[in-house]
C-alpha cells in the first residue's frame, strides 16, 4: 500500500500529521509526506519511515490576507505538479490532505481521478480560523465564499477528519453528511510524550506555551500577568516557544514592560526536542481568547502536558470545558490578566495542588492517546 500526507506546515513541527504517517509507516505502508520547510533545510529527508519532501519554504509573517492566500495558492499548484507527476508512476491508494486551507484537497484531482481515495482532515475550521486571523465578520462576502469552499472540498473527498465533536456538529449544519465524517482528535502520541526523566536543577520555577503566536493564542495576556507576579516570585521564569505573525508585537510588550531576563522567547522546536522541555518545566499555560477562535480550537498542547507529567493552567473556553475539568485544569476566566495572574502564584505556592492536576491529567490521557486510538484511523483507512 503507497499513502501520502499533504500539509501546509512544517512537518517535523506538526505532531497531527506526524502521528498519521508514522503509525502508517509502522504497518508496513510506504509513506510520502509533502510539506513546507524552513530556511537551510533540505528538500528531502527520512524520518521513522517516512519520506518528507519540502516543496515551500515558509516564514511566518502573513500580515495581510493577500499575502497569504498566494503563499497557499503556490503550494496548491506545487503539491498539485508533484501529485500528479508522483501518481503517473504509481498512484496512491490513499491522499491525506490536511487544511488549513481546504481547498489544497483539489491538489490530488488527477490522482482521485486515477483512483486513489482523498481524505480531507480539516484540523481548523476555515471560516471561523480566516475571521479569527484577519479580523473579518461572518457576514463578510469573504466569510461566505470560505463556506462555499469547505462544501466543495468536501463534496469532492471521499471522506472528511474534522478535530474536534463541536467543529463537527458546525460542519454538519452546513456542509457534510453524517457518515461522512469522523472525529480524530489531537490525542498525545505517547512514545512522544511521556514522562521523561528530568534534567533541570536549576532550582527555577519554569512556566512554558509552545505553540503559534497568534492573537487568539491571548500570549499577551499571559505575558501581562506574567509581570504582576514577577516580583513576588523571582524564582519564576515563562519560556514561549514558537513562531507566528505576533511576535514582533509580543517581543515589542516584553521590553516595555523590562521582562526580557524573565521572559524568554525560544522559537520553534521539533516534536521530539519540545516534548522533552515540557517535561522539564514546572507549570504549562494555555492562555487562549474565549471571544476568538480559540474558543472551539482544542488546544494539543493540554493533554500534551499532562502526558509528560506537567500541570496545567488554562484559559475557560468553550472546548477546553467540553473535554477538560476542574479535578483535571486549573482554569482562569479568559483575557483576565489579574485572574491569571493569580493563579499563576497559586501554583508557585501549592505544590500538593500541582500534585493532584498531574495525577488527574494523567487518568485522563491513559484513556484518550494516539496509541489506544490509532485504530479508528486505521479502521478507516480499510474501509476506503
Amino acid at each position: 500500500m503507497k499513502a501520502c500526507m499533504v500539509a501546509y506546515s512544517l512537518y517535523e513541527m506538526d505532531t497531527r500529521v506526524k502521528m498519521y504517517a508514522e503509525a502508517l509507516a509502522g504497518q508496513g505502508v510506504e509513506v510520502d509526506v509533502f510539506s513546507l520547510k524552513q530556511p537551510g533545510q533540505p528538500d528531502t529527508g527520512d524520518l521513522n519511515g517516512v519520506r518528507i519532501h519540502r516543496i515551500q519554504t515558509r516564514v511566518h509573517n502573513e500580515k495581510s490576507p493577500f499575502t497569504y492566500l498566494v503563499k497557499l495558492l503556490l503550494f496548491l499548484f506545487r503539491s498539485s505538479f508533484i501529485l500528479t507527476k508522483n501518481s503517473m508512476g504509481k498512484r496512491y491508494d490513499v491522499i491525506h490532505v490536511h487544511s488549513v486551507p481546504d481547498f489544497e484537497v483539489f491538489a490530488s484531482l488527477i490522482p482521485r481521478i486515477m483512483g486513489s481515495k482523498v481524505i480531507l482532515d480539516i484540523h481548523d475550521i476555515v471560516p471561523e480560523f480566516y475571521a479569527s486571523k484577519f479580523n473579518k465578520g461572518r457576514d463578510s462576502l469573504v466569510f461566505k465564499t470560505l463556506v462555499l469552499l469547505e462544501k466543495l472540498s468536501i463534496a469532492f473527498s471521499n471522506h472528511v477528519i474534522i478535530a474536534n465533536h463541536i467543529w463537527r456538529e458546525t460542519l454538519l449544519s452546513r456542509s457534510v453528511k453524517p457518515e461522512k465524517c469522523t472525529v480524530v482528535m489531537n490525542y498525545p502520541d505517547t512514545s512522544i510524550f511521556r514522562k521523561y526523566p528530568r534534567t533541570r536543577v536549576d532550582g527555577k520555577f519554569v512556566m512554558i506555551y509552545p505553540g503559534s503566536l497568534n492573537w487568539h493564542q491571548g500570549l499577551d495576556v499571559a505575558i501581562n500577568a506574567f509581570a504582576k507576579i514577577a516580583e513576588k516570585f523571582p524564582e519564576a521564569e515563562f519560556h514561549i516557544y514558537g513562531e507566528g505573525a505576533e511576535k514582533k508585537a509580543l517581543l515589542d510588550l516584553v521590553q516595555g514592560l523590562s521582562m526580557s531576563d524573565r521572559i524568554l522567547f525560544l522559537g520553534m522546536k521539533p516534536t521530539n526536542e519540545i516534548a522533552i522541555i515540557m517535561a522539564n518545566a514546572d507549570l504549562g499555560v494555555v492562555p487562549k481568547r474565549a471571544v476568538s477562535f480559540g474558543n472551539e480550537a482544542f488546544s494539543t498542547k493540554i493533554p500534551e502536558f499532562m502526558a509528560v507529567g506537567v500541570p496545567v493552567l488554562a484559559s475557560s473556553t468553550m472546548i477546553d470545558r467540553y473535554y477538560f475539568n476542574d479535578s483535571q485544569i486549573l482554569f482562569f476566566r479568559s483575557e483576565d490578566v489579574d485572574d491569571l495572574a493569580s493563579k499563576m502564584g497559586t501554583l508557585i505556592n501549592d505544590s500538593q495542588l500541582r500534585s493532584r492536576l498531574v495525577e488527574c491529567g494523567d487518568a485522563f490521557v491513559r484513556d484518550n492517546n494516539w496509541d489506544v486510538k490509532k485504530e479508528e484511523y486505521f479502521d478507516l483507512i480499510r474501509s476506503l
